[in-house]
């Protein structure tokens, strides 16, 4: 059955700071991660933490090859933020569940419903097919 988001899942996630792993944020301006970014960290006031290949730096933040490398100083993630494919994201959610994230956020047209229905299971906070820039009217940012 596919997953349809709580409205008061995403609007406690938007409004209760804390630190957001930002899965596919690299420094290519083009890509919408790396304006989204910038909303989560300038807007609605969390932490974020890039996560790409490389391993590069993003906005003047540290940047991590993958969630398991994020130092436990960092810890809890409370946002794994999903910008990547969707035949890569249940990946990224399995990974999420092992370091305890409290939940797991997939942009648009990011769909793994498998992946979805263990995140939901671990007991973890699902939104997918939804970005954070497009809510922040609704909840006024």
């Amino acid at each position: 059955m596919a997953h349809v988001n709580d409205p008061a899942v995403i609007d406690r996630l938007m409004r209760t700071k804390g630190t957001w792993a930002v899965v596919g944020l690299t420094t290519n301006e083009w890509r919408s991660a790396y304006e989204v970014s910038l909303f989560v960290r300038d807007r609605m006031g969390m932490e974020i933490i890039p996560v790409n290949l490389p391993g590069d730096d993003v906005h003047g933040e540290k940047g991590y090859r993958s969630l398991a490398e994020i130092p436990a100083e960092k810890h809890p993630i409370d946002v794994v933020d999903c910008f990547v494919n969707s035949h890569k994201v249940g990946a990224v959610i399995d990974e999420a569940i092992a370091i305890g994230a409290k939940a797991v956020w997939l942009q648009l047209d990011v769909f793994d419903d498998a992946a979805v229905d263990r995140a939901k299971a671990a007991g973890l906070d699902v939104v997918v097919n939804e970005c954070p820039a497009r809510e922040g009217w609704r909840v006024g940012l």
